[in-house]
């Protein structure tokens, strides 16, 4: 495997660069790689295949793992409809063109399904690296783009695991479907309720024995444990990867952990795309070369159409749809993973996996015109559409914001759907893992210390147990979301019918029974009456316990410190709040700041000097330094080296303010690398030099422009480094100076 690994790393080491030479993402040089070392062009004696494919799935869950810290459930939920819905159009249509296509070549079911799949998601890495290329990552479409493809990287998985179960039956089951959309979406919300309450307060605890060798090793094990606990409850190893990233991205480490992951994900990354691209045989891509050109206009022409649609229905404007639709126009990383889970269980045929490559590959290199392209073709269409039509479509981003307000009663239930969701899958997991688990190992102790007729103390015991650690959840699914605003409201409307809240106050009561009644008659085999009543007793004593009641505020208080600690570290360093920056979006305008480089030509000017309104169209509203904020300064107002500026204005506005800013730097770097290097230089005193016979004060005083400093001096073989002002120079001795090697010069006679 040492042989298989140094062929793959020196091969990708050598299209990496040439990769960057030409400008081109570094994922198509490790394609190339995978290709020039494959079996199909050296032969399987150079590499061995399986070798690699086991990297290859090493690669995959290290992939997963720092896209899952990428994402943010709490960015999800932020991201508003837009993404929601674009992203909701675009897998939808994708996938159905993808299907038909799949059909209209005659490809089966299944390899059809595969391929809708493939083709139904954009690539993060590629999109974002070629918005830096082109200096479009402050953009407002940028913002949009980011949305979608958060959003795309959840459906993966969860598309993924749909996949897995089609493939295995052969068929397409709807409630299988939908069991294993319910248990997934359960195993997703439970791990990220019990990661985010216990993760984030080890790494807290653990923090003065987290160096970067200890939090780079603890981050891998943890990533490796949620690993083992997602193939052990029969999911995907990436899967869990992936879930595991997305608990640590809400954690204040984050930025740290993708840090320190970085170079394991860019070496595990060039394995898994070489092991990609040793899958492709030249000759299956000589015969393919109509479907693969077929199926590559399909994903530009369906990405631009969908996602322009989708993003327009979403309510934004025309405009800001195409350029975002334009971005997303090629087959992304989950296609590679997704094509190769088919081979490897054996469901799609040989020839799919390289020609879904063959399309990556192809559109990954279209990426940067296809966005040069969307200005020009938006000024197209402004052009030559009716301007009936052309207002319908401007009316639906101008209407976005004229929603119905949702009546108390609906968003109280939306509340209490969420609290009751919450805690009853938290309920049944821990049941789960304890009945599984825990149970027989105390029931067994138990046993041990008990004769054989009071065994049914031990299971007394078990019980009791259980149903400790589950009451602080059973408490707030009963009494969770009661003294909220609308039900406050609500039972201080008294035209308002009490007969809602009684309800489903008592739909909750009706759920933690049947919860308890399932924990007792694990234990003890009772008649529905006996369990009822034991259960109401139960449930009471849950419902007027202090300590229980303590308990469920401290986790859930303990749950909600750990989720919005990374937010708040965020937020004092963020140029202005999150609700300045939404206020902004509803007059088409948004915020970006940059930092000043200490080289910039602006550096000591004042902003009337300036003039950027006038220049650039931009206002200047904050100037953050040093952690102090200076808002909306005035004309006045000096710019410092590393000062932010955080701008307002239109996405051409803060273009051109941005290329501007970069034009002061390159002027400045320029003046830089023409000055000359300091050196250490030796001087010998003569007669003639005008400060011999003086001290060195006299002659750091009378050295006029000559810039230099004395570091030491050498008298009669000794030498004495930094001496003191009053010593006396003499002819031959020497003094050590530091300088311009040109200015010192000027010191001889």
């Amino acid at each position: 495997m040492i042989h298989d690994l140094g062929i793959i790393m020196l091969v990708a080491g050598a299209t990496s660069l040439l990769s960057k030479w030409l400008k081109q993402p570094v994922v198509l040089g490790y394609i190339v790689a995978g290709l020039l070392a494959g079996p199909y062009l050296c032969g399987s004696s150079w590499v061995n295949v399986e070798s690699a494919e086991t990297w290859g799935q090493v690669g995959v869950i290290f992939l997963l793992f720092t896209l899952g810290l990428e994402f943010s459930f709490k960015k999800l939920i932020q991201m508003g409809s837009t993404a929601f819905i674009g992203t909701l159009t675009i897998v939808v249509g994708m996938m159905s063109v993808g299907f038909m296509l799949g059909h209209l070549m005659g490809w089966s079911n299944i390899n059809s399904l595969f391929l809708g799949g493939m083709l139904c998601m954009s690539s993060t890495t590629i999109v974002f690296k070629a918005l830096d290329d082109l200096g479009l990552r402050q953009q407002k479409f940028a913002g949009i783009c980011f949305g979608i493809l958060v959003v795309e990287d959840l459906f993966a998985v969860v598309l993924m695991v749909l996949l897995a179960s089609i493939a295995v039956n052969q068929q397409f089951n709807g409630g299988e479907m939908i069991t294993q959309v319910l248990k997934l979406v359960a195993y997703l919300l439970f791990w990220f309720v019990a990661g985010i309450t216990l993760i984030p307060s080890l790494l807290k605890i653990c923090r003065k024995h987290l160096n970067d060798e200890t939090m780079t090793i603890v981050a891998i094990g943890l990533c490796l444990g949620m690993v083992l606990i997602a193939k052990m409850a029969g999911f995907s190893e990436a899967l869990g990867a992936f879930v595991m990233g997305s608990i640590l991205a809400e954690t204040v480490e984050c930025e740290r952990i993708e840090r320190l992951m970085s170079p394991i994900k860019n070496l595990f990354g060039a394995i898994f795309f070489v092991s990609v691209g040793m899958m492709i045989s030249p000759a299956t891509l000589a015969e393919y070369w109509m479907p693969i050109s077929i199926i590559t206009l399909t994903v530009i022409l369906g990405q631009i159409i969908f996602a322009t649609l989708g993003i327009t229905l979403s309510g934004q404007p025309l405009k800001l749809a195409m350029q975002s639709a334009f971005a997303l126009t090629q087959v992304g990383e989950f296609a590679f993973i997704i094509a190769q889970f088919g081979e490897s269980i054996g469901v799609t045929e040989k020839f799919l996996y390289p020609v879904v490559v063959a399309v990556s590959v192809i559109t990954t290199f279209l990426t940067p015109y296809t966005i040069r392209l969307a200005e020009p073709t938006y000024a197209v269409f402004e052009r030559i559409l009716p301007e009936r039509i052309f207002g319908k479509i401007s009316n639906l981003s101008q209407s976005k914001s004229t929603i119905a307000q949702e009546s108390l009663l609906v968003q109280l239930l939306k509340k209490v759907g969420l609290t009751v969701l919450i805690y009853g899958i938290i309920s049944v997991f821990i049941i789960a893992f304890y009945q599984k688990v825990v149970s027989v190992h105390i029931i067994n102790i138990a046993n041990s210390f008990l004769p054989t007729n009071l065994e049914w103390i031990s299971r007394l015991v078990a019980m009791a147990l259980l149903l400790f650690v589950v009451s602080p959840f059973i408490f707030k699914l009963v009494t969770g979301q009661l003294n909220a605003e609308e039900a406050t409201k609500l039972r201080g409307d008294e035209s308002f019918q009490r007969a809602p809240l009684l309800a489903i106050f008592c739909l909750r009561v009706i759920l933690s029974m049947v919860i308890v009644i399932f924990c007792v008659n694990q234990y003890f085999h009772l008649t529905i009456l006996m369990l009822a009543a034991t259960a109401i007793i139960i449930i009471l004593a849950i419902l007027f316990s202090n300590k229980v009641s303590k308990r469920s505020v401290y986790i859930e208080q303990h749950f909600i410190d750990n989720l919005s600690a990374r937010e708040r570290e965020q937020e004092k360093s963020r140029p202005v709040k999150r609700e300045l920056e939404a206020a902004f979006l509803n007059y088409e305008l948004h915020l970006a700041d940059f930092e000043l480089a200490p080289e910039s030509e602006y550096c000591g000017k004042h902003l009337s000097q300036l003039n950027l309104r006038h220049a650039c169209g931009v206002n200047v509203v904050r100037i953050i330094r040093g952690g102090i904020n200076i808002n909306a300064p005035s004309g006045r107002e000096s710019l410092y080296p590393h000062d932010r500026i955080v701008v307002a204005g239109s996405d051409d506005q803060i273009l051109l303010f941005q290329q501007k800013l970069n034009d002061a730097n390159r002027a400045d770097i320029s003046a830089l690398e023409r000055h000359t290097p300091m050196s250490l230089e030796l001087l010998q005193i003569q007669t003639e030099m005008p400060f011999c016979g003086h001290t060195l004060n006299e002659f750091r005083h009378g050295g006029g422009t000559v810039q230099c400093v004395v570091l030491g001096i050498e008298k009669n073989g000794v030498t004495t480094m930094n001496p003191t002002p009053d010593t006396l120079l003499c002819e031959g001795d020497t003094l050590i100076l530091a300088g311009e090697k040109e200015q010192i010069k000027q010191l001889l006679p």
